[in-house]
């Protein structure tokens, strides 16, 4: 039998100034042409595990045991001989692609970039045709060659940071949660890609994921990890149908929660003609952005006749209504204009047509102040906590702020009492109080931002994909806290998602979106027994579901 591609030996980790190690004793191996799915809740040790095998942890870091590849040691490689080694050999994807790419450089600067860095042999022509190529198989068109990060929505940034992994034909890929931001098609068209390059070029894949299911169906094994130990490894089918080890069980267990056929706790939302108590209407609501061409390529399109349409239409003439206390799911493709939509329905962008009505009031033409008002009626919980909270806050002060915005506390101390009661309802200790939101977990980050989202107690909150960093345990405990507070509080949740198992175990209605239209809207049963429209078909067959044979 060959020598595996990658081996971990006895692997620990200890980050600077840390009590206790993030990984201890792991020891793995990974062959050529194999798929190796880690999984675990977040804090684990799954991330550290990646960055270690190529040598990317942070400076000070303590690391004992061997990291192997190919029969060499990495931990051995001087400067010159690591840089070849990351890129040509190994290839990281991470997990949120904007932190990791420059907001000054085009996205076809960062693949010249990375090509040019490790490809000295290719001119800028043949590096551009190679760049193209690749974009091409994660789906970026190249017309969006000259655009930057902040102008792609989150998924198409990974399609991005999975494009710049490629270029350089690695033997080996560490995808750290690569599907995270994507919608089940594009996840599966990406995943599908990855597995193919595993097959044809015989290329290892080390996939870090908390999606079971995503697991289940790719990886050839899969790795259990829980508090910095491997807990069990072993063949996919043989840990997803008969888990030995407790925790893996509990993992199990949670996804199975979410994915059970038949057993969604969404509420029936009834027809819509029995609602009467409208939160919010959207009315031929559009919001479109015209792609800016330089001088040059606007003359080269003039005189080829180029009359192709540089408009973007994110959302276009959108007509529907979301009811008081009900959970309205949004789903579809990253890039299809959920996110946009979300922004411009709580007018933190203004519509390029048509209008928003909240509690029957148009607020699309509202001014400043009188919008900061009503925004105490509305809030947003984002994807990505971390990104959301102030560094230098500490979580009191995070969740605090509104109240003293909207001048909901007279003093301090009586911001301080109300924040404290809402931890409490959260289910964080009163001494988060005083923390930073990086001594926080992944799912503790969540429950923050809820509470700082809820903290001005609105009618109206929208859900931007709240739960899609989380592993099955926390998801389905923030789920069910989310649901609780829109009983407690009398919610209305627009709620977006690309994980079509969530919504239906969580949403009353379903509206799909495509191509900034919704295709399709119905109550969550009737859209997963019998969707209407070819694309919620698409979606429904290419989520992958996780069954237990237990």
């Amino acid at each position: 039998m060959a020598a595996p591609l990658l081996e971990l030996d006895r692997l620990a980790i200890a980050y600077p100034n840390a009590t206790a190690r993030s990984v201890d004793r792991v020891s793995l191996t990974l062959r050529a042409g194999e798929i190796l799915g880690l999984v675990g809740e977040s804090g684990c040790g799954k991330s550290t595990l990646g960055r270690a095998a190529i040598r990317l942890l942070p400076e000070g870091s303590q690391t004992e045991g061997a990291i192997r590849f190919q029969g060499e040691s990495v931990l051995d490689f001087d400067n010159d001989r690591l840089r070849e080694f990351r890129g040509e050999a190994v290839a990281l994807v991470f997990q949120d692609p904007m932190t990791r790419l420059d907001p000054l450089m085009t996205i076809g600067d960062h693949c010249l970039e990375t090509l040019r860095a490790h490809r000295s042999d290719l001119d800028r022509t043949a590096a551009k045709a190679k760049a193209l190529e690749t974009l091409d198989t994660v789906k970026i068109p190249r017309e969006r060659w000259a655009q930057y990060p902040h102008e792609f929505s989150g998924g198409m940034r990974q399609r991005v940071a999975i494009a710049l992994a490629l270029l350089l034909d690695p033997k080996l890929i560490v995808a750290d949660e690569p599907t995270t931001s994507l919608d089940v098609t594009v996840s599966a068209e990406i995943l599908d890609e990855l597995s193919r390059l595993c097959r044809d070029r015989d290329l290892g894949l080390l996939l870090i994921s908390h999606d079971l299911a995503t697991i289940g169906q790719y990886s050839d094994r899969v790795a259990v990890m829980h508090d910095g130990n491997l807990v069990e490894c072993d063949a996919s089918e043989k840990v997803l149908q008969t888990p030995q080890h407790p925790y893996t069980q509990s993992l199990l267990e949670a996804a199975l929660h979410v994915h059970a056929i038949g057993e969604s706790a969404a509420s029936e939302p009834g027809d819509a003609d029995e609602r009467r108590d409208i939160v919010i209407r959207a009315i031929d609501l559009e919001q479109h952005y015209t792609l800016e061409a330089s001088p040059l390529e606007k003359l080269v399109r003039r005189l080829r006749g180029d009359r192709r349409d540089t408009t973007i239409r994110a959302v276009d003439g959108l007509n529907f209504e979301i009811y008081r206390g009900e959970i309205l799911g949004l789903v579809g493709e990253s890039g299809c204009g959920k996110s946009t939509l979300s922004r411009t329905l709580l007018q933190l962008i203004a519509p390029t047509g048509g209008r928003v009505e909240f509690l029957g009031r148009d607020i699309t033409g509202l001014d400043r102040a009188t919008l900061r008002q009503q925004r105490r009626q509305m809030q947003m919980v984002f994807q990505d906590p971390h990104a959301c909270l102030n560094p230098m806050m500490t979580i009191g002060q995070a969740i605090a702020d509104p109240l003293l915005v909207h001048g909901l506390a007279a003093t301090a101390d009586a911001a301080k009492e109300t924040v404290l009661k809402m931890l409490d309802r959260v289910g964080l200790d009163r001494d988060f109080y005083d923390r930073y939101p990086d001594q926080l977990s992944g799912g503790q980050q969540q429950r923050v931002a809820i509470a700082r989202a809820l903290i001005t107690r609105p009618q109206f909150a929208i859900c931007d994909e709240p739960v899609s960093m989380l592993d099955a345990n926390v998801q389905s405990q923030v789920l069910d806290l989310m649901r609780e507070l829109k009983e407690e509080f009398d919610l209305t949740y627009l709620f977006i998602t690309h994980d079509l198992w969530v919504a239906r175990y969580f949403c009353d209605r379903i509206a799909v979106m495509n191509g900034g239209k919704i295709v399709e809207i119905d109550a969550t049963d009737r859209v997963f027994r019998d969707p209407q429209h070819p694309y919620t078909r698409k979606l429904l067959g290419a989520a992958p579901l996780l069954a237990s044979g237990r």
